[in-house]
C-alpha cells in the first residue's frame, strides 16, 4: 500500500502517519515528491486496513500496490529521482551523467593520466575498480585499499566524483569511506546480504543488471536497497548473456524506456561491458543517449593494449573526447546537456 499525502500536508502530519505505521508493526518510507509526499509501507505480509490511516490529518488517499516492488515504482513517485552528489553533479536530471575511467586501478600514474584526460573531455564522475571480481582466479584482482586511496587522490586533484565497486559486505565500509557512489556489480545483483548492507549506507548505490536478469529481477534487487532506507539508487544496463557470439554481451537498450515507465529510479548504460569490443562502444553510446538513458559508464585507458583488465573494451582518451562531442549534439536534440570539456578544439 502507498499513502499519498495531501499537497499541503505538514511535516508534523507526515511524521504522525509514519509513527502510526510503525505502531502497526510495519516500516514507513516517506519519499517527497514535487507536489506531495508519498509514504510506502514494507513489512506487511498481507493487506493493510486502510481506514485507520485514511482518517489521519493530511492523508489524501491509500493506494493498493499492483507490483511486487513497492518503493521503486512510479506508483510511489511519478517524477524521476535525481541523485545529488554535491558540487553540481547530479544523476537523473537534465544533465547527462558521464562516468569514465579504467576498468581497474592499476597504478597511481595510470589512474591520474586517465583522470586528467576524461576530466578535460567533460566527464564529472570517475570509475575505477579497486576490487575486481574476475572470472579467473589468476587474473588481476585489484589493488584493494591502495587503489581506493589513489581514487581519493583523483577526487581531490581533478574534482571528479568516484564510482567504485564493493564486492562483499567486508569491502563496502572502505568503499563508503573513499568513494562517492557504491557500485554493485552484475555478479552481485542478487547478493542479498550485500544489497541490504548497501541499503544501510549513506552513499548512493549504482546497481548493475545481472548477467541474465529480467527487468523485474533488477527492480526487485533495487527494492532490497530502498527497503533498508537508502533511496539513492542508480540502475545500470550493462548487457545480458544471450546466444549471440559477435559481442561479449547483448546490450538491451529496450530496457531503458521500460525501466522509465515502471520506475522512478534513474538508469545509465555501460556499453563497454555491453559490447566487449572498443569499436562498438561509440555507436552504442550514441544509441543509449538517443533512447533516453540518464548517462553512460565508459571504460577509458590510455594504453588499452597493456591494460590489466578489459583492455579489449576500453577506448582511448581521444576516442572518448570524440564521443563527448557526439553525445553533446544528441543530447541537445533531447533537451538535455553534457558538461563542457576544456580539451575541445576551437
Amino acid at each position: 500500500m502507498l499513502i499519498m499525502m495531501k499537497s499541503h500536508a505538514t511535516s508534523e502530519e507526515i511524521d504522525a502517519v509514519c509513527r502510526k505505521i510503525e505502531l502497526m508493526g510495519y516500516r514507513a518510507h516517506p519519499i517527497p515528491g514535487s507536489t506531495r509526499t508519498a509514504i510506502g509501507i514494507t513489512g506487511n505480509q498481507g493487506p493493510i486496513e486502510a481506514a485507520a490511516i485514511e482518517a489521519l490529518p493530511g492523508v489524501g488517499e491509500c493506494v493498493p500496490v499492483s507490483k511486487p516492488y513497492k518503493l521503486v515504482g512510479r506508483e510511489l513517485k511519478e517524477e524521476t529521482t535525481v541523485i545529488d552528489l554535491g558540487d553540481g553533479v547530479r544523476i537523473g536530471g537534465p544533465e547527462l551523467a558521464i562516468i569514465a575511467g579504467p576498468c581497474a586501478v592499476e597504478s597511481r600514474e595510470q589512474t591520474r593520466t586517465i583522470a586528467a584526460a576524461v576530466a578535460a573531455a567533460g566527464a564529472r564522475l570517475f570509475r575505477g575498480g579497486a576490487y575486481k571480481p574476475r572470472t579467473s582466479p589468476y587474473s588481476f584482482q585489484g589493488l584493494a585499499k591502495e587503489g581506493l586511496e589513489i581514487l581519493a587522490e583523483v577526487r581531490k586533484d581533478f574534482g571528479l566524483k568516484i564510482v567504485t565497486e564493493a564486492i562483499d559486505v567486508e569491502s563496502i565500509e572502505l568503499v563508503e569511506h573513499y568513494g562517492d557512489v557504491i557500485q554493485i556489480g552484475a555478479r552481485n545483483m542478487q547478493n542479498f546480504s550485500l544489497l541490504k548492507r548497501a541499503g544501510k549506507s549513506q552513499k548512493p548505490v549504482l546497481l548493475k543488471r545481472g548477467i541474465s536478469a529480467t527487468l523485474d529481477e533488477l527492480l526487485m534487487a533495487a527494492e532490497y536497497i530502498l527497503a533498508e532506507g537508502n533511496y539513492n539508487v542508480i540502475l545500470c544496463e550493462r548487457g545480458i548473456r544471450t546466444f549471440a557470439d559477435h559481442t561479449r554481451n547483448t546490450l538491451d537498450l529496450s530496457v531503458i524506456p521500460a525501466v522509465q515507465r515502471q520506475s522512478h529510479l534513474p538508469i545509465i548504460v555501460d556499453p563497454s561491458h555491453g559490447t566487449g569490443r572498443r569499436e562498438k562502444v561509440l555507436p552504442l553510446s550514441r544509441a543509449a543517449i538517443a533512447v533516453g538513458a540518464d548517462g553512460l559508464m565508459i571504460e577509458v585507458h590510455h594504453q588499452p593494449e597493456e591494460a590489466l583488465s578489459d583492455g579489449n573494451q576500453s577506448i582511448h582518451p581521444l576516442d572518448f573526447e570524440q564521443l563527448m562531442d557526439e553525445i553533446r549534439q544528441i543530447a541537445s536534440v533531447l533537451g538535455r546537456t553534457v558538461a563542457p570539456g576544456s580539451a575541445r578544439k576551437t
